[in-house]
C-alpha cells in the first residue's frame, strides 16, 4: 500500500505555528517532503526566516500568539490555507495557589484563544476541504501534582474543542495531536539539568524503553493532514505510556 500523503499533500498550502522547531519543524520537513506549499510561523522573525531558508520552505511568518494582532497581520496575505496547524504553546507550570494567575492564564492564552483568534483571522480562507490540527499532551489524561493542572486542563480542553469545531466547520476536518515525552528543544528548557536523568528513568519503564522524537511526532501530523477520513478525534503518540 502506498503512502497517501504525497498524493494529498501535493501542491497543498500548509501553514504550521510552530513550524520552526520541535515537533512543528519536523511536520514542516516531512509535509514539504510529500510535495506541500508550507510556511511556517515563530515567535522570532530571525529564527523563522533562517529555517525557512535552511528548509526551503514557502515561507514564514513571525508571530506572538498571545497577540491577535500580530496573528492577523502573519495571515493577511495568505491567500488560501489548506492545512492548519497549532502546535506553539510553552510549558506553564504553576501551583494554583501560588503561581501569578496572569502566568497560568497563558496556557489557554496560548491554545484555546489563540486557535479562535487563527481561525477568526482566516475565515473563509481556510479551504472547505482543509484540515486543523491541534496539539494538547498527556496531561490532559494524567495530570500530576507538580503544579500542572491548569495546563492539563488547557490541553483537555483543545481536544473538546476540536471535536466542537468538527462539526461547527464542517466538512473540514479538525483533530487532535496527543503526543507523550518527545525529545525536543522544549524539554530541554524545560527540564534543564534534570533532562538526562528523566529520559533515562522513562525509558526504563515505556514498553519501547525509549522516548519520542520530534520526527515520530510529525509525522503524526503529517498523517492527521492527510488521511481524509480522520475528524475529530485525538491521536496519541506515546510510545504506550498510557498503559503503564
Amino acid at each position: 500500500m502506498t503512502d497517501p500523503a504525497p498524493q494529498t499533500l501535493k501542491d497543498r498550502n500548509v501553514v504550521i505555528f510552530g513550524g520552526t522547531s520541535g515537533i512543528g519543524l519536523a511536520a514542516a520537513q516531512q509535509a514539504k517532503a510529500a510535495g506541500a506549499k508550507v510556511i511556517v510561523i515563530g515567535f522570532d522573525a530571525a529564527g523563522a526566516e533562517r529555517v525557512a531558508a535552511e528548509n526551503g520552505f514557502a515561507g514564514w511568518r513571525a508571530a506572538d500568539v498571545t497577540k491577535p494582532e500580530t496573528l492577523a497581520t502573519a495571515l493577511a496575505d495568505i491567500p488560501q490555507v489548506d492545512h492548519l496547524v497549532l502546535l506553539a504553546g510553552s510549558f506553564v507550570a504553576g501551583k494554583v495557589l501560588e503561581a501569578d494567575v496572569a502566568y497560568l492564564r497563558r496556557a489557554f492564552d496560548e491554545r484555546i484563544w489563540a486557535a479562535v483568534h487563527v481561525l477568526r483571522s482566516l475565515g473563509d480562507r481556510l479551504a472547505a476541504d482543509g484540515s486543523v490540527t491541534f496539539i494538547s499532551g498527556a496531561l490532559a489524561d494524567r495530570p500530576n501534582a507538580y503544579g500542572t493542572s491548569v495546563l492539563a486542563a488547557a490541553s483537555a480542553a483543545m481536544e473538546a474543542f476540536a471535536r466542537g469545531l468538527a462539526l461547527e466547520l464542517a466538512p473540514r476536518r479538525v483533530n487532535t495531536l496527543s503526543p507523550g515525552t518527545i525529545d525536543t528543544p522544549l524539554l530541554a528548557r524545560t527540564l534543564g539539568e534534570g533532562r538526562d536523568a528523566y529520559v533515562a528513568a522513562l525509558k526504563e519503564k515505556l514498553p519501547l524503553h525509549r522516548v519520542g522524537t520530534a520526527q515520530d511526532a510529525g509525522n503524526a501530523v503529517v498523517f492527521l493532514m492527510s488521511n481524509e477520513f480522520m475528524n475529530g478525534e485525538t491521536l496519541h503518540v506515546d510510545g504506550g505510556a498510557r498503559l503503564i
